[in-house]
């Protein structure tokens, strides 16, 4: 059995937290589907927790955020070495959305907002044949970001990708770190709530509407749900 430290870098509002959760307990609830064994604790990062020590860490899972890896922050330098601590002590780590990118801008990637606008609602992946952690050719999860990883650090793999987000899942090269642009935490209720929040910022209103009729057809949640889950169960190498 693991425990899976959860680095909690963005909140949910309190009125669609009490329908949602929090970032934190849609991750919990997307791993115990896939691992009933998983255990977990919250690092809030953004109420002040400090981070803790990787090196005594099973598993660490960052979450997404609203915030830009490149803002003026306090915390992301901190959690820009705490990656780089996991990632050479080669503790079992996952991001996903903001963590995806802080991950691959901590080991030496590139991210910014993207010329292409917000990816919201279904998007479709395809997969890497043979990556060892996604099963299939493509696949499909619900998005919310503006900001892309434009490169990848050296000795990492892209794993998925499409027209949109190039680099939407990224295996990196000592193999026990892996991120995704994608949500497979969010049902396809909060994937609307992105949607309608993207909307009230910059989302053009018929690419709103486009991205919420797109929800209405499969996600593959579980299955990438399932995927990560497997990841950060593996053994420390």
């Amino acid at each position: 059995m693991s425990k899976i430290t959860i680095v909690e870098t963005g909140l949910v509002s309190p009125e669609h937290r009490a329908r949602h959760g929090s970032f934190p307990q849609m991750f919990e609830r997307m791993i115990g589907a896939a691992d009933a064994s998983a255990s977990f604790a919250t690092v809030r990062l953004v109420d002040g927790d400090a981070l803790p020590d990787p090196a005594g860490l099973d598993a660490i899972l960052i979450t997404g955020s609203p915030a830009g890896v490149y803002d003026d922050l306090d915390w992301i330098a901190p959690l820009e070495r705490f990656v780089r601590a996991a990632y050479e002590g080669r503790t079992p780590m996952v991001g996903v959305c903001f963590g995806h990118q802080l991950i691959a801008q901590a080991l030496g990637g590139v991210v910014r907002k993207s010329e292409k606008g917000w990816g919201i609602g279904r998007h479709v992946y395809d997969v890497l044949p043979g990556n060892g952690v996604i099963d299939g050719a493509e696949i499909a999860i619900a998005a919310s970001h503006q900001d892309q990883v434009i490169a990848p650090p050296a000795g990492a793999t892209t794993i998925l990708h499409s027209t949109f987000t190039p680099h939407a899942g990224i295996l990196y090269g000592n193999g026990t770190t892996l991120s995704v642009q994608p949500h497979p935490e969010f049902t396809a209720a909060f994937a609307h709530v992105c949607c309608d929040k993207a909307g009230q910022y910059s989302a053009p209103g018929t690419l709103v509407a486009t991205a919420k009729a797109s929800l209405d057809q499969p996600l593959d949640h579980a299955d990438l749900g399932h995927a990560l889950a497997r990841f950060l169960a593996k053994p420390r190498i």
